[in-house]
């Protein structure tokens, strides 16, 4: 079994995950705080978009690359590297979508957790 991180961990990992997707200029970056929920899978979901599948994958390798070096912490799970269409980072109690920008659109995770409380991340 997989321990919780602390609100702080998880606060200090979500701000290091938001660097990493400034740090390759990632678009329209949104922090959902997911702490009040009963529902919420974790803490944070950080979120944010792409020109292309390329730049997707870029995103991805610059907040691994980021969050590694700052804070000593690798992700628990990658998914969607194959596509870049949607590439997930699972830090357990934070998590990173990396959205192709229709993809994002689509499946409209601001949406789905709108109950959440939402920073929009100015560049």
């Amino acid at each position: 079994m997989i321990d919780k991180k602390t609100n702080s961990e998880s606060t200090e990992l979500c701000e290091a995950i938001v660097e990493g997707m400034k740090e390759n200029k990632a678009n329209d970056i949104v922090v959902l705080d997911l702490r009040h929920l009963e529902s919420a899978v974790c803490d944070y979901f950080v979120l944010c978009s792409g020109d292309s599948t390329t730049h997707v994958d870029g995103i991805s390798n610059a907040v691994t690359r980021y969050v590694r070096k700052s804070i000593k912490e690798k992700p628990w799970h990658i998914e969607g590297k194959t596509n870049s269409d949607w590439i997930l980072l699972d830090y357990i109690n934070v998590v990173g979508h990396i959205f192709y920008k229709e993809a994002r659109s689509f499946y409209d995770i601001e949406e789905l957790w709108s109950d959440a409380n939402r920073t929009n991340v100015l560049p």
